[in-house]
């Protein structure tokens, strides 16, 4: 959704503030879009604007709400307006474009923001208003994080919990499909390795069930489900070309941000994880919103529970799967939370590539393939069929099992890969080191997010070769100077950056005597 056109309504701009000559400066702000103008400037001196003001710049027929920075040296002239790479792609200037720079008028649903830090529950007109304005890009990172805040903590009951749902499924594109079952699956995260849905997907579509995976990009993670597959397919599709590809194989594992499904939804989990915060209600309405708009009608939600997993404890597992269930029923989504093991990551891979070798492994058959994400894969592939009503309650995991290793799965895969634009070949990593135990002992624990920074700060998901493999789990027996986890990069500048801090950020596979 693109920002409210200016003079259209409360978030347009006053009347044209200034006159400046664009220019790239090929400064990354993430998706914020930033201009930057000299502090000496016209407009600046006329209008009074300063750093972190909310200002309309627009460039012929097209307009974005920017952040501005000011500078105060030579790297812009007077008469010059610097644009981040955000704000470049959104205005797309021509050669010789000026652009016209004017002040932000007051949001009327910042006071709903205000309300709600103060303490007042968000009725579903409040929180609609909020969510059409964040998906519109007419809030600064700093006002999505005081909406964030305001809701975190448990700080949303179940009806705003709902009603937030529901803002966020109708600020985007929702998908319909000709058939009354449309499943779906996801996982919560927090669990590196977990890609179970590019194994999931193809055992169920194999059923003869409808499945079709819009799936996410990493934010903070070593790799989202859509990185991992872009690996071996195309996954940035359009939605005519995502229907035709579900069409011919009843499934597809594509990126759901193409489709514009809860656009609201990407803008607020950018800002929320680096944030770290533990907002229940707005896990749950990201997760429901993104599978309604895509069309599903039965969905099941993976939920790791574990030490150093998104999800801590059992009672935090409880809560959000009654959650889940509640808001579920309340848009007319069917519902199966599933409570599984995060005490440790699933396979040996962490990054896009290693992860997608996993899965091949698993799909394939092959007697080295990762025997615990083949059987986590199998129990919620089960769940999917028995909730589809494929096959009777209790004989799920069978059928999963069958269409796994009777090749039905494989050959799915394949088909759908193909109908996305071919499969690819995986690349390898030019550089690699491992990790060795410092101790004899047995491995009795495993940091799940300090594994998620190693192969983060080794460059995944960006270089999609970067990442580890681990070469142990909970219960392994190791010696002195044996691998625990070998490191692989790109370049050998990434590799050296893990490393460093894999040896000062303390125990991250703890081996010896259980305490």
């Amino acid at each position: 959704m693109t920002p409210t056109a200016p003079g259209s309504g409360p978030s347009s701009p006053s009347e044209p503030a200034g006159l400046h000559r664009a220019r790239r400066l090929g400064i990354d702000t993430g998706q914020e879009p930033v201009i930057y103008l000299h502090r000496d400037s016209q407009v600046c001196r006329s209008e009074g604007f300063e750093s972190e003001t909310r200002v309309w710049v627009r460039c012929r027929d097209q307009a974005v709400l920017a952040t501005l920075n000011v500078v105060s040296n030579e790297l812009l002239a007077l008469d010059e307006a610097g644009l981040s790479e955000a704000a470049w792609a959104r205005l797309a200037p021509r050669a010789g474009d000026s652009l016209r720079v004017a002040h932000q008028m007051p949001l009327d649903s910042l006071g709903y923001v205000r309300a709600k830090i103060h303490g007042s529950r968000l009725d579903a007109s409040s929180l609609g208003a909020i969510v059409h304005d964040v998906a519109a890009g007419v809030y600064s990172d700093l006002q999505i994080a005081s909406f964030l805040v305001a809701c975190a903590g448990n700080r949303l009951d179940q009806q705003e919990i709902t009603d937030l749902t529901v803002a966020m499924i109708g600020a985007g594109t929702r998908l319909r499909w000709d058939r009354a079952c449309v499943m779906d699956k996801h996982c919560v995260g927090g669990l590196p390795g977990n890609r179970t849905s590019l194994i999931v997907v193809p055992i169920v579509a194999a059923a003869g069930m409808l499945i079709p995976k819009t799936s996410s990009r990493a934010i903070t993670s070593p790799a989202g489900t859509a990185d991992t597959m872009e690996t071996l397919a195309p996954v940035d599709l359009e939605e005519s070309a995502m229907r035709r590809v579900v069409e011919r194989e009843g499934a597809c594992i594509v990126w759901g941000g193409r489709a514009a499904l809860s656009p609201a939804d990407d803008v607020l989990i950018r800002v929320e994880h680096p944030l770290d915060l533990d907002c229940a209600g707005q896990m749950i309405a990201s997760v429901l919103s993104k599978k309604a708009a895509a069309g599903a009608t039965r969905v099941v939600v993976d939920v790791p529970v574990g030490p150093t997993a998104k999800v801590r404890s059992s009672a935090d597992a409880l809560r959000l799967a009654e959650g889940l269930r509640a808001t579920g029923v309340a848009i007319g989504l069917n519902v199966l939370p599933v409570l599984t093991d995060g005490s440790q990551p699933v396979g040996r891979g962490v990054g896009p590539v290693l992860e997608a070798r996993d899965v091949l492994a698993v799909l394939q058959g092959r007697v080295d393939a990762p025997a615990d994400l083949r059987e986590r894969s199998i129990l919620l592939a089960g769940h999917v069929l028995e909730l589809g009503g494929a096959t009777p309650l209790g004989t799920g995991p069978v059928l999963a099992r069958s269409i796994l290793e009777d090749g039905r799965a494989w050959r799915k895969f394949q088909a759908i890969c193909d109908a996305q634009g071919g499969m690819r070949n995986l690349p390898h990593a030019s550089h690699a080191r491992p990790v060795l135990a410092a101790r004899s002992g047995l491995v009795w624990a495993l940091d799940n997010r300090k594994l998620a920074r190693v192969a983060k700060l080794a460059g995944a998901p960006r270089m999609v070769v970067a990442g580890l493999e681990l070469h142990v789990r909970i219960g392994t027996a190791v010696q002195s100077g044996e691998p625990l986890f070998t490191v692989q990069a790109a370049t050998a500048g990434e590799l050296e950056y893990a490393l460093a801090y894999a040896a000062t950020a303390g125990e991250i596979v703890v081996v010896g005597d259980a305490p």
